[in-house]
């Protein structure tokens, strides 16, 4: 496995780990409240020092690092581990029962655009995922062209 997938596997994994141990706040809780994501950044922060610690050596040094990495999105493997991120989210959401579906969701499902235009093949993906995400809303009987218009304003 090249040292680039390594990487990209091990942010994945810091981030999902840093999100249990924080106690991960969906995202709709955090979109519209400075407060709430300031929190939940401040909750991440803490999980990573401790993992650090109590790690104590260069895993955890490097572990610390890529969480950052992944936090500042700046690297293509950070911005592929982000996408990844938000795509699982919506394809997990895809596979549960629409009743479960708060009605912020249902726009969330068209919001991944600016998480994948740096990549085509992402962009493929994500189209993937929103089709399917749009099958069920219309399935539901819920209209979707405006949520999936606003898409394009939010840019």
């Amino acid at each position: 496995m090249s040292l680039l997938k390594k990487a990209l596997l091990k942010m994945i994994n810091i981030h999902d780990l840093v999100e249990g141990e924080a106690g991960d706040i969906p995202a709709f809780d955090t979109m519209n409240d400075p407060a709430a994501k300031e929190q939940k950044a401040l909750n991440e922060r803490k999980s990573i020092e401790r993992i650090k610690n109590l790690l104590g050596n260069d895993l955890g040094e490097q572990l610390y690092h890529l969480w950052f990495e992944f936090e500042e999105k700046e690297t293509y493997e950070a911005k592929v581990a982000n996408a990844l991120d938000k795509l699982e989210a919506q394809i997990q959401h895809n596979e549960k029962d629409i009743s479960t579906w708060l009605e912020v969701e249902h726009k969330m499902s068209f919001m991944m655009d600016k998480h994948v235009g740096f990549d085509y093949t992402l962009q493929i993906f994500k189209e993937m995922v929103e089709e399917e995400a749009d099958v069920k809303l219309k399935e539901a009987g819920i209209e979707t062209e405006n949520m999936k218009a606003k898409r394009f304003i939010n840019k």
